[in-house]
């Protein structure tokens, strides 16, 4: 990592140190090698950019966002990578974020990580989008690669599940899923499950990438050759399995604790976002409603697919409130069915609503993760977007799948 080039991370944003959290920004970036920079401007940039973007907006930082948009676009500052920051209390700064977001991103090839900030916003939260947006500033030639070679494997540590993938020349031969409960005592079981059923041992491996929330542990015990971040790793495993590595293309991951919505073009992150305001719009919501439909939560999709999310109201941020509306609708009679499709829709309306406004939505969209083989997930998806949704085999391993992917750069360095 020390050798590795300083990023530089052109901020604009609104409130940041007004709110406290400057310092958390900057203590994230430092975690990751990168530099916080404010473009510089002048007012006549501010005039020219209010009148180019067409808003007439109250707050000053807004006006000075778009200004210091115009004049990394135009080539009049330099930087690697840019951070879109507003809070998520103001209306008229979410407008400017995103319109700021579609333009660097529609006028540029710059990673772009668009964020919406609370007071309570620490370095910890932060860090995996900055890491995010170092990787894509870095290492384009690695996220480019679009076959696997030799014998590699991916571990990905999730919140709730742990996922293992064995690769071989291109093809998946062993594949491994348990429960996370201890970390590291999760990793090493998916693991053999993987070589168990690729016939391999460890030392016939070549490589091995790690990539989840346990990633770090498990890179120091496995002596990883590559420690990377979600988004980067999930968007090129969706877009391998999806066979969409060049050209457009939007990946959802509604994760167990939170969601990715992130645009690709040719294979290469380009926009992204995460996280949400609840769990009302993430895995564990769907976990907690097929526990009191009583039924197995590989069943819930096929439930939803047979029921009419009209006939159910439920629609919430939090999750308490969100079970709470489920457990009145099947008190006044609601059919099972009925509410399994209207948790299924209310969790794709919040991504919709929380996510997808961050990120430019291109076809073909790709879903991934285990929430996609929930049927009810993807075909709510599709009825409120108006588009194809693709879900990918082994949809369920891609964050495992893009490490062992991309770790096979790494053979013989």
């Amino acid at each position: 990592m020390g050798a590795e080039k300083l990023v530089r991370i052109a901020q604009l944003s609104c409130g940041s140190e007004y709110s406290g959290i400057q310092e958390e920004i900057n203590k994230a970036a430092n975690l990751v090698k990168a530099e916080i920079f404010f473009p510089e401007i002048t007012i006549e940039d501010v005039q020219n950019a209010e009148q180019e973007f067409g808003l007439q907006v109250a707050s000053p930082d807004l006006r000075l966002m778009m200004a210091r948009a115009k004049a990394i676009v135009e080539g009049k500052t330099q930087a690697d990578a840019v951070l879109i920051a507003t809070c998520f209390r103001c209306a008229e700064g979410a407008l400017t974020r995103n319109e700021i977001r579609r333009y660097i991103y529609q006028n540029s090839k710059l990673p772009v990580i668009s964020y919406s900030f609370t007071e309570r916003t620490a370095a910890g939260t932060l860090l995996t989008r900055l890491e995010a947006l170092t990787t894509t500033a870095r290492r384009r030639s690695l996220l480019a690669r679009e076959q696997q070679e030799g014998l590699t494997a991916g571990i990905d540590s999730g919140s709730t599940t742990t996922k293992a993938v064995i690769m071989k020349d291109n093809e998946i031969i062993g594949t491994g899923w348990v429960p996370t409960i201890r970390v590291l005592e999760s990793a090493v079981e998916a693991l053999e499950l993987a070589m168990k059923e690729a016939g391999v041992t460890r030392d016939d491996i070549q490589a091995l990438g790690v990539t989840g929330y346990g990633r770090f542990l498990l890179g120091d015990e496995f002596k990883a050759d590559l420690v990377q971040e979600e988004i980067t790793v999930n968007s090129k495993g969706a877009v391998y399995l999806a066979g969409k590595q060049q050209g457009p293309a939007t990946v959802i991951d509604i994760g167990g604790m939170d969601n990715k919505a992130i645009a690709v073009q040719d294979g290469i992150p380009g926009m992204f976002t995460m996280g949400g305001i609840c769990a009302g719009a993430s895995g564990r919501f769907l976990d907690m409603t097929s526990k009191r439909l009583g039924v197995d939560i590989t069943e819930l999709g096929a439930l939803a697919v047979k029921g009419m999310q009209e006939h159910v109201e439920m629609n919430s941020y939090c999750i308490v409130f969100g079970i709470q509306s489920l457990v009145n609708s099947l008190a006044k009679g609601s059919n099972p069915e009925d509410v399994a499709a209207a948790a299924c829709y209310s969790v794709v309306e919040q991504v919709f609503e929380q996510q997808l406004q961050e990120v430019e939505v291109n076809e073909p969209l790709i879903m991934v993760g285990g929430s996609s083989l929930i049927e009810g997930v993807p075909k709510a998806m599709k009825e409120l977007l108006k588009i194809d949704v693709l879900v990918p085999p082994y949809a369920q391993y891609i964050g495992a799948v893009g490490a062992a992917l991309l770790v096979s750069g790494f053979i013989n360095k």
